[in-house]
């Protein structure tokens, strides 16, 4: 063997020793160290708190910032890859080839310090190894890459697994409060005119800011909770705290009552043609609530300081004058009430419409909140009733006109709105329907008729109206009847019995969808009815004149938010 293949050899070996020994003795966990270090730099915002320009300003129509697993996340973790990989290629190029290598030990220099050797066998020295650094430098880098991309795969997965446990979060979120909204029977429906359209979700406004949010449920912008744009964390379902959240119709924008999405809503419109005695009758079901909450287990209040209002003007207006206004304007806005007994709740929403409502199919078929509908409420006055105007005499026909009888007799306004109710619903053969005839003290005093008495569906045929008791009969999943002096159960000195009798339609009709009020509705023997009947016509009198002096001193009784 030569001389200059000896040395060849000789050289080769030092620089391999020297390469390996300074790759896994500093190079390797210098790269390492490095490398990590600028990758978990990434996932810091520079400065603190403050805007990095790494972050992408969310610009959607939801004021809430998205959540980190669903977009950030992702992005920081590429980031930090390459931040990693830039690291290793500046450490290698730059810093150990450029620098250390190129300009410092080929020089003669000291590769750390940069200081001139002082003498030639050291600056020779120097030079001999610079080839084992280039060695250890490349060795480094290359086994540094590799241990970083498993660091990087294993991240991954890590990742991938954080964001499918985010995304079972979401869909067990959602599936929680569909089930238990479809286990109570909630479906959100809009109270106002006009609108009336069904809706999946409210929309919620930031106690902070009041920015509506319309996506506040688990999603891309959180799981549990959702961060509005000004800081303000919101819980994101009901189980949560959602439920404390100001609402708002997502169709029509009008605010909703707190109770909208957590308890079951119940639509009962009453049906009646105009005079037939609906509001007369709607203040005597308000009356006849408050009256057995205060004998029974069952719990009421108005949903909103609306209803409250409402329901006021319509009482001082009763004490005033005796009679309800007319109802006045297009389509009607729910009146609101939570009724509940026990642990159950229901959110009552009672439609009052005007009587020309229900003239024609295009009235009728304007009527969206029918298409809700879980029962009627048949409101039903006889002496508007052709047959029974035919049967009265001259003294009664009098007393009858005095009792404002409505334009449209009962199986008129019955015919009028049935096929619609049908054709917006779809659902009319499994509704309960609750027959109300009204103006029982009028009624009591025709001496043309037989007395109204249970049954009512009975006395409804002996005085004509079989047809329209067949009708319902056939139409409906159910139907119950009852007759009712609404004068009787209102106002100052009201019956706390016709009250109460006022109340049962409503109560019967809850108890349909799962209340536990059937309780309340008793079926009353005749003796009873005759005695109520003696009862109301011994204190017609006093009444009236009561109600004058009401109207004369113009007293209205105020309502609290319990009715």
């Amino acid at each position: 063997m030569t001389d200059p293949e000896l040395i060849a050899r000789i050289l080769g070996g030092l620089t391999g020793v020297v390469g390996v020994a300074v790759c896994l003795g500093y190079g390797l966990w210098r790269f390492l160290a490095l490398a990590l270090s600028a990758a978990w730099a990434a996932f810091r915002t520079e400065p603190p708190g403050g805007n990095d320009p790494r972050i992408t300003p969310y610009t959607g129509p939801e004021p809430a910032r998205p959540a980190y697993w669903s977009g950030q996340m992702w992005l920081d973790a590429r980031f930090a890859g390459q931040a990693a990989a830039l690291t290793v290629r500046y450490l290698l190029t730059r810093h150990w080839l450029g620098l250390v290598v190129r300009r410092r030990l080929l020089q003669g220099r000291n590769g750390q310090t940069g200081e001139l050797a002082a003498n030639g066998f050291g600056r020779l020295l120097l030079r001999l190894l610079a080839p084992g650094t280039a060695l250890a430098a490349l060795l480094s880098a290359l086994l540094a890459s590799v241990l970083l991309a498993g660091v990087a795969l294993f991240f991954a997965v890590e990742l991938a697994l954080v964001a499918l446990a985010a995304l079972a979060a979401v869909l067990a979120g959602r599936a929680a409060e569909r089930l238990w909204k479809l286990a109570l029977g909630i479906r959100m429906k809009c109270p106002y005119p006009g609108c009336y359209r069904p809706f999946p979700l409210a929309v919620h406004l930031c106690p902070g800011c009041g920015a509506a949010h319309r996506e506040l449920r688990p999603g891309a912008f959180g799981a549990l909770r959702h961060v509005c744009r000004c800081g303000k964390a919101l819980p994101s379902t009901l189980m949560t705290g959602r439920r404390g959240l100001a609402a708002r119709c997502p169709h029509c924008d009008r605010n909703l009552p707190p109770a909208v999405g957590t308890t079951r809503v119940v639509h009962l419109p009453l049906i009646g043609g105009t005079s037939a005695g609906k509001t007369m009758l709607l203040a005597a079901m308000l009356d006849g609530l408050r009256s057995w909450s205060h004998e029974s287990g069952l719990t009421v209040e108005y949903a909103s300081p609306d209803d409250l209002r409402e329901a006021n003007t319509l009482g001082q207006s009763l004490n005033r004058t005796g009679w309800a206004l007319k109802t006045q304007g297009g389509q009607p806005r729910a009146l609101m009430l939570l009724v509940g007994h026990g642990r159950r709740r229901r959110l009552l929403y009672l439609y009052d419409p005007m009587g020309e409502s229900f003239r024609d199919a295009d009235t009728t078929r304007g009527q969206g909140y029918l298409a809700h509908a879980d029962g009627v409420l048949l409101v039903t006055d006889v002496l508007a009733a052709p047959v029974v105007r035919r049967a009265l005499h001259a003294g009664d026909t009098e007393r009858a006109e005095a009792a404002r009888p409505a334009d449209l007799g009962p199986v008129e306004t019955y015919a009028g709105f049935t096929g619609e109710l049908q054709g917006l619903g779809g659902r009319r053969g499994r509704l309960p329907v609750a027959t109300v005839v009204t103006k029982r003290d009028a009624l009591d005093r025709l001496d043309s008729l037989p007395r109204p008495a249970e049954p009512v569906e009975a006395w409804l045929a002996e005085i004509g109206l079989d047809e329209l008791v067949r009708a319902l009969g056939h139409d409906f999943a159910a139907a119950r009847y009852w007759v009712v002096s609404a004068r009787a159960a209102t106002g100052a000195g009201a019956l706390d019995s016709e009250r109460r009798r006022a109340a049962e339609p409503v109560l019967w009709l809850l108890s349909r969808t799962g209340l536990r009020v059937g309780g309340l509705v008793r079926d009353r023997p005749d003796a009873q009815a005759r005695r109520d009947t003696r009862a109301r016509r011994d204190t017609e009198g006093a009444q009236d004149v009561r109600d004058v002096q009401d109207a004369q001193v113009g007293h209205g009784e105020e309502r609290s938010n319990t009715p």
